[in-house]
């Protein structure tokens, strides 16, 4: 009884919250101009002006809807990617691939090394990510049910992502990289990926992310490497963190306007192990464009570099 007047209480309250449960559980049924309408009212509290977008994250589903390229699909694909970026920047940014599979099932377990990382290609972000730091204590069920939830989701269609819609399910197992004289224990072997906001090929700023598995932060820089005064909700920035720059910020800089070169908009994410750069990934849609920034004014401002 006390669930049933929680429940009705927050329908009330919110609800937005039932709108978004119910549309997402019938996303085949919708159209994607209504489906994500219906999704970003839910999640960021406003309709969308499709007509005269104005903030980032309204721009961000006018591009899933009216910018798709072929192309796209082999910059998102996580094995294919490594070939496309190869042939703009080199192989040496490419982080070395140990083995593909088509099917988690299929893994070779025995051939993989004490330390080595595995990914589904199609995945965004961490959610098809499982890292092995130590054979010997590797969580090997764990992670075969984290890559198989990840090889079931789809961001082409819960998202209207696109780009992600035909890129070809398997799994990638890469070489492990890690800082030198680092204890794995340490919130500082937290790999540091650099994630660059580039609008019309020009980095506008960049976003690390710290303490992912202590108290997850993000700190936002511009591309001086100076702390800008704004996050996002979920994941707010700490002032207090020092962030100590590379002395090769300019270069991961350059790589990425090169990558980004002819894109309205494009991010990149590179890493920085002892000042080898290597590629991470690129991303058209940021939290697949309802991520909310703090404070909210900023996602107009970001919004007004963004040419569409």
């Amino acid at each position: 009884m006390n669930r049933i007047l929680y429940r009705l209480t927050r329908l009330f309250k919110e609800p937005w919250h039932y709108v978004f449960i119910i549309v997402y559980h019938t996303r085949a049924l919708w159209p994607d101009k209504l489906y994500l309408s219906l999704i970003y009212r839910s999640k960021m509290g406003h309709w969308i002006d499709w007509k005269n977008p104005k903030s980032f994250t309204e721009k961000l589903q006018w591009l899933k809807v009216y910018d798709y390229k072929p192309e796209y699909t082999k910059m998102v694909d996580k094995l294919a990617a490594k070939d496309y970026v190869a042939s703009r920047i080199g192989e040496e940014y490419i982080i070395p691939t140990l083995g593909v599979w088509d099917r988690v099932e299929d893994i070779d377990w025995d051939s993989l090394p004490d330390q080595f990382v595995l990914k589904t290609t199609h995945g965004g972000g961490g959610c098809g990510v499982a890292v092995c730091s130590d054979k010997t204590h590797f969580d090997k069920s764990k992670a075969i049910k984290k890559l198989q939830i990840s090889m079931h989701s789809n961001a082409g269609k819960t998202y209207r992502e696109k780009p992600y819609l035909n890129v070809p399910r398997k799994i990638i197992a890469e070489k492990y990289i890690v800082e030198h004289n680092v204890r794995e224990s340490d919130e500082s072997s937290d790999l540091r990926d650099y994630k660059f906001f580039c609008f019309n090929g020009k980095v506008k700023f960049f976003k690390i992310d710290f303490g992912r598995f202590v108290d997850h932060h993000a700190n936002y820089y511009s591309p001086e490497g100076k702390l800008l005064p704004f996050g996002e909700k979920g994941l707010e920035p700490d002032p207090s963190h020092i962030e100590v720059m590379p002395n090769n910020l300019s270069r991961m800089i350059d790589i990425a306007q090169k990558l980004s070169n002819g894109f309205k908009f494009l991010r990149v994410d590179l890493y920085n192990v002892n000042e080898n750069i290597y590629f991470g990934e690129l991303t058209f849609y940021p939290a697949a464009g309802i991520g909310s920034f703090a404070p909210e004014k900023w996602d107009k401002t970001i919004g007004s570099w963004l040419n569409i």
